[in-house]
């Protein structure tokens, strides 16, 4: 990695740190129900190394659990993981210019939080694509590193926390933290409050699929908006 990449890199784990306080306590709840589902340690990390997607993660766990069969596991997990389709799409046009192997370690290490952070600098920074990917890795691999520690130390502890403790306030904490920054203008704020509207009057869907149609129909009022604004 070049000097100024190298540069952006730690500016992308310096971004990043300020989530740390709520991906702690998200991956130490994804470690306590992997051994409450059943999965030793080695298998908790093992699933949190191969899947390295917190909300799908807690959700497969969740079915594993109830013995609920491979397919449903597998279907849960994808429709919840849908938005990284649009992710992916989103970022493509600045890692275009990256060797297969560097693709694949960008699409292995995509997040909210990497796609987030990443995309809002892409739109404000004249970088190459070089640096482009330090930034992403300083987030993404940052991520990765508290994710996992913070999974592992939820695994150790077990079923041992007290409920009291709470730490599922962790999830929203770490997707508003992402959010907020992110608007930048009435269609920014139009899409994330249809999005976040309807993603509470859909709760209770099967399959989790509130989450992808909140998305999709918050993507279309930002488009629809900007483009009547535009006329």
């Amino acid at each position: 990695m070049s000097g100024p990449a190298r540069h952006i890199f730690w500016q992308g784990v310096r971004d990043f740190s300020p989530l740390i306080l709520g991906v702690v306590p998200f991956g130490t709840v994804a470690g306590i129900a992997a051994i409450e589902a059943g999965l030793d340690f080695s298998h908790a990390m093992g699933f949190s190394i191969i899947v390295l997607a917190g909300a799908a993660q807690l959700a497969s766990i969740a079915l594993i659990g109830q013995n609920a069969t491979l397919i449903v596991i597998v279907a849960t997990a994808l429709i919840i993981n849908a938005r990284f389709v649009m992710y992916s799409a989103s970022l493509a046009p600045h890692f275009a210019g990256l060797s297969v192997p560097r693709r694949m370690l960008v699409a292995y290490l995509l997040t909210d939080q990497a796609y987030a952070f990443s995309i809002t600098r892409y739109r404000d920074e004249g970088w190459d694509v070089r640096q482009k990917l330090g930034y992403y890795l300083g987030v993404g691999g940052a991520l990765w590193v508290v994710w996992q520690a913070s999974t592992a130390l939820g695994a150790a502890l077990g079923a041992g926390v007290p409920e009291e403790w709470s730490l599922d306030f962790a999830v929203p904490l770490v997707f508003l933290a992402l959010l907020v920054p992110a608007i930048r203008d009435k269609a920014d704020g139009t899409a994330a409050l249809v999005a976040g509207a309807l993603a509470v009057l859909a709760a209770g869907l099967a399959y989790n699929l509130a989450l992808p149609i909140a998305a999709v129909a918050g993507i279309a009022a930002g488009v629809v908006f900007e483009l009547g604004r535009r006329k």
